[in-house]
């Protein structure tokens, strides 16, 4: 699905608050988490990593903008074929956002060389899964696993992608 006037472009310095909200705002409205993960301190611990995340991390940012306003972004962070992140605000979901990111990432992998993508996720994240699975990923692992920025264990799987 192509986006009329989506651009993606490296995050800049003026996108990190902005960047963070979205994400925040994605988990938030995410429906993959039951009641036990929306404890108080596990809210405030996901908004302070959503807030720092930008700012410190180690990997690459890519911003999705619509009409100047961002609406997505997606991160490799650790290993280089590693999507770290991949998140767009609720209002802009189901309309080509995060396949356009997904496949912006993918695409500068194999312009490296790099012959996969991976990806990971709530096991009960199902339009996440879909979407990625509708981008060439297929499911290579699921089991619990603890996720740093929630201070908790989740149930996961892990997604790969044969690029070129």
């Amino acid at each position: 699905m192509v986006v009329t006037g989506l651009t993606i472009r490296k995050i800049a310095s003026a996108d990190h608050e902005t960047v963070g909200a979205v994400g925040f705002a994605a988990w938030a409205a995410a429906d993959a988490f039951d009641d036990s993960y929306r404890d108080p301190d596990v809210i405030a611990k996901v908004r302070q990593e959503f807030t720092v995340f930008p700012r410190e991390t180690k990997g690459e940012i890519f911003v999705a903008e619509l009409h100047a306003e961002i609406v997505g972004w997606g991160a490799r962070e650790g290993e280089p074929n590693y999507v770290s992140d991949l998140w767009v605000h609720p209002d802009h979901q189901g309309k080509g956002v995060g396949e356009a990111l997904l496949l912006h990432l993918c695409e500068l992998m194999a312009a490296e060389g790099l012959t996969t993508a991976r990806i990971d996720t709530h096991a009960r994240n199902i339009g996440a899964i879909r979407l990625y699975k509708r981008c060439g990923f297929t499911i290579i692992w699921h089991g619990i696993e603890f996720s740093r920025s929630m201070g908790v264990p989740l149930e996961k799987v892990h997604l790969e992608k044969q690029l070129g």
